[in-house]
């Protein structure tokens, strides 16, 4: 008899757990649309590091990382980013809360995949690649508020340009060049792309 393990149960879940809970959303957004949105950013971003400097980074496992980023969520939910970021002792104690949630989705797959998974779900934060996803992950948010701007819903005005300040401060090359190259599309009609 085979044993069965659940850790996909969870990831399948991801789309029930909806985004931006202080915000009054134009368009709805869960945790699996935006990972794999930061997915795609975090490749790209990764592509634009690997054609701008000799060190380079593994870009499919960037993607694979950022796709599972917020995996967590399924078992915390989504905590908002002004309650997250409210002062260090509860940004350190969520850490913990995120690391133990991580923790638990890795002993629901066999004993065989845990060390990979561990490695997705736990990236060393002072890696190139953690900060690119890091970065990808601000970027997606600050998509996410370009449309909804772009849909007249002013409740993101605040979060639109407080995420771009965020980006900016982050003094990476390879973002600088994302937001010269292709933010300006983001938003506008599909006639006008």
């Amino acid at each position: 008899m085979s044993t069965s393990y659940s850790f996909f149960a969870y990831v399948s879940r991801m789309k029930l757990i909806e985004r931006w809970a202080l915000m009054r959303s134009a368009q709805r957004e869960n945790i699996a649309e935006h990972c794999m949105l930061t997915a795609s950013l975090a490749h790209v971003l990764g592509l634009i590091h690997n054609d701008m400097y000799p060190d380079k980074v593994d870009t499919d496992r960037m993607a694979v990382c950022a796709l599972y980023h917020d995996l967590s969520e399924v078992l915390t939910g989504d905590m908002p980013t002004p309650i997250k970021y409210n002062n260090v002792a509860i940004r350190e104690a969520y850490k913990q809360v995120e690391a133990a949630a991580n923790e638990k989705l890795v002993t629901l797959l066999p004993p065989s995949l845990q060390g990979e998974f561990r490695e997705i779900l736990c990236l060393d934060p002072g890696t190139t690649e953690a900060k690119l996803i890091k970065a990808a992950d601000t970027l997606s948010a600050y998509i996410k508020c370009i449309e909804e701007c772009a849909m007249g819903n002013t409740d993101f005005a605040d979060a639109k340009d407080a995420t771009l300040v965020k980006l900016n401060s982050m003094h990476l090359a390879e973002v600088d060049f994302f937001l010269a190259s292709f933010i300006k599309p983001i938003g506008m009609p599909v006639d006008s792309l």
